[in-house]
């Protein structure tokens, strides 16, 4: 792992635990192990590793909650496979995010602060969004979802439920409490059908 890829790391897991305004260049430079000649090599600003922190995160994100849906054909269950992902190989992933889920930690604390920041965290949300209601759409095109089910609140539903979960692991760090609030999504599913 080369300085840069380290810097990232590193803030990536800072960010989990401290978020990203109260991380300071100093804690980066200790985590990291390197100088402020050896950050601003690489990064022009504190806001300029953010993207690079947002976009690692959001690559574990994708391999660790999309890993075999490719491989499930009905919409629905490639949600449920998506949601067990989401519980058990991004949110109980304590290697990467030791703080809990690291979008749910950054939007909460820069929705306010820094806008143009939270705004760029907010487009991964509206993709999952439209990704839930897509796959929920086709769903109910192919009778996995009954006809008088209105996607878009059962979108929002997940989406709040998953952010709800996210919360509360990163409150209590229980497993139990989060294996059930993922398995009440996951029921919540199995009732759509016909």
């Amino acid at each position: 792992m080369d300085l840069k890829e380290k810097i990232v790391t590193e803030s990536l897991k800072l960010f989990s635990l401290k978020g990203f305004l109260s991380t300071s260049i100093n804690d980066i430079l200790e985590a990291a192990n390197t100088s402020k000649g050896g950050f601003y090599n690489h990064f022009e600003s504190k806001e300029s590793l953010f993207f690079a922190v947002l976009n690692e995160a959001t690559r574990i994100w994708r391999e660790a909650t999309l890993a075999d849906l490719d491989q499930i054909s009905d919409p629905v269950e490639k949600i449920k496979k998506f949601l067990e992902n989401y519980r058990n190989r991004y949110l109980k992933d304590r290697s990467n995010f030791p703080g809990g889920c690291i979008f749910v930690t950054l939007s909460v604390e820069l929705d306010d602060q820094r806008p143009v920041l939270s705004r760029e965290l907010n487009k991964g949300f509206a993709g999952l969004r439209a990704m839930l209601n897509r796959l929920l759409d086709e769903g109910k095109g192919s009778g996995e979802v009954r006809k008088g089910v209105d996607t878009a609140a059962v979108t929002e539903m997940i989406f709040a439920g998953m952010l709800g979960a996210s919360v509360i692991y990163g409150m209590e760090k229980s497993d139990a409490c989060l294996d059930q609030a993922i398995g009440s999504l996951i029921e919540y599913l199995d009732k759509l059908a016909d």
